[in-house]
């Protein structure tokens, strides 16, 4: 069991499934919806805990209904909530997302409190005494939640904490080039393949690859969907393929359980071609569920599945 500190944002999905689209200014009727709760950190922080790690969450909710939910499979499954700070001005962030039959999703964001997050509230002890630190890099993009993140980073630079940040397209589009600066010193950098083009400017893998290299970009892991994921060193570039699922009816939260799984490999000793299959495996299992943090998956059952399935390549 590792100690990890999760900095992210902890929101409520708001979702929506839907035929189609609507057109600017037209309507459509949802054929169901439902709430759930949401955010990169708190899906990481929930399929980390729930791998068995001690884990605490740095985030911000306000008050009401939707803090509640926001943290409702934190508390449950046992996250240390003793960094969570309460914004009596804020509303807890959420995410509305709109669902097509194909599980494309469109989504509208409500930053909300988690912005918010004081870095005054933050001591070098709280990063110290953790083994690893699993940031969304939504947390760099502005506000005091920015200046907390920074200051996470630094202090496990300091410490020799083990960093892992995981992109996401709205911080890619924000920060575009003002992230890669951020991302230098970083252990494990992930990211799905839109996010590497936009990031680098380049439109296909191996040039972003290339450019991500010469920014100093040491271990880069890419998310490739269907494929599965490339792990990327100064030593090698290689696709492990994806678990293969017939039963898919919700994405959200499999890039974030990806993460966690990869973390949570890296951290028990794996090879990074081994952790990038074990993340293959937790984020394909996620979508048999909806809601980003709906399937409850403990390191057993993701060990049997990574078991029964191909292994990666040697």
């Amino acid at each position: 069991m590792a100690k990890l500190l999760v900095v992210g944002d902890a929101t409520v999905d708001q979702m929506f499934f839907v035929d189609a689209l609507p057109e600017a200014g037209g309507e459509v009727t949802a054929l169901r919806s439902m709430l759930h709760p949401g955010g990169a950190g708190g899906t990481m922080a929930t399929a980390l805990a729930r791998l068995g790690h001690d884990v605490a969450i740095a985030t911000r909710v306000g008050t009401g209904p939707f803090s509640t939910l926001a943290l409702r499979h934190l508390r449950s499954s046992g996250v240390d909530l003793s960094l969570l700070q309460r914004d009596e001005r804020h509303q807890t962030s959420s995410v509305t997302i709109l669902v097509t039959p194909d599980t494309q999703r469109t989504m509208i964001s409500a930053l909300g409190a988690s912005r918010y997050l004081d870095s005054a509230a933050l001591e070098a002890k709280h990063v110290a005494s953790r083994d690893a630190v699993v940031m969304s890099a939504y947390s760099l993009v502005a506000g005091p939640q920015r200046e907390y993140s920074v200051q996470a980073l630094a202090y496990a630079a300091e410490a020799g904490v083990t960093t892992f940040v995981d992109m996401g397209s709205g911080a890619v589009n924000a920060l575009q080039g003002r992230l890669l600066p951020l991302l230098r010193g970083v252990d494990y950098v992930l990211m799905n393949e839109r996010e590497l083009f936009a990031l680098t400017g380049e439109t296909t893998i191996s040039e972003a690859v290339t450019g991500m290299r010469a920014q100093g970009i040491q271990r880069l892991v890419v998310k490739v969907g269907e494929a599965g994921s490339i792990v990327v060193t100064p030593e090698l570039t290689e696709l492990v393929e994806a678990l293969e699922i017939d039963d898919v009816v919700d994405t959200t939260g499999a890039g974030d359980y990806y993460s966690a799984a990869f973390a949570h490999a890296v951290l028990a000793g794996s090879d990074l071609l081994r952790a990038a299959w074990i993340g293959n495996v937790a984020g394909a299992l996620n979508t048999t569920r909806v809601g980003a943090q709906s399937f409850e998956l403990d390191a057993d059952m993701l060990e049997e599945h990574a078991a029964l399935s191909h292994a990666p390549p040697l």
